[in-house]
């Protein structure tokens, strides 16, 4: 894995629909998402190759996720507005954590670098009966 900002930038910008948030982003802010993403999937997926193009999907979803709006809903605001220009409510079960916005693509591109193994998004997990 040898990502970058400027493949990052050409993959981004050919490949997500959504890309306005990674685009707008300072080089700065870029690189701690692309070291954000890669230890991420790393850690979660260690056992497999990584390609260079998954980090990027990921880090694209990380900088939709961690904008300036919707860090606030990260944060724990449910709602908040500014008179006369806008008002924001957020879903209170919409996707948090870094392992929930592992999407599918991300998942898929791990799956054909390693010869079409099968990804789970399950989880053992303790629960109390």
């Amino acid at each position: 894995m040898a990502v970058n900002i400027g493949a990052a930038d050409g993959y981004i910008t050919l490949n997500c629909i959504d890309n306005e948030d990674w685009e707008s982003s300072d080089d700065a802010r870029k690189l701690r998402i692309l070291n954000v993403a890669g230890r991420k999937l790393t850690s979660k997926y260690g056992q497999y190759t990584i390609p260079d193009d998954a980090v990027y999907e990921y880090a694209n979803d990380l900088s939709v996720a961690f904008n300036d709006t919707n860090r606030l809903q990260q944060q724990g605001v449910a709602a908040f507005g500014l008179t006369g220009v806008a008002n924001f409510t957020f879903k209170d079960w919409a996707k948090t954590g870094l392992d929930a916005l592992i999407s599918d693509t991300v998942l898929d591109l791990i799956s054909a670098a390693n010869d079409g193994v099968k990804l789970s998004r399950r989880a053992v997990k303790w629960t109390v009966l």
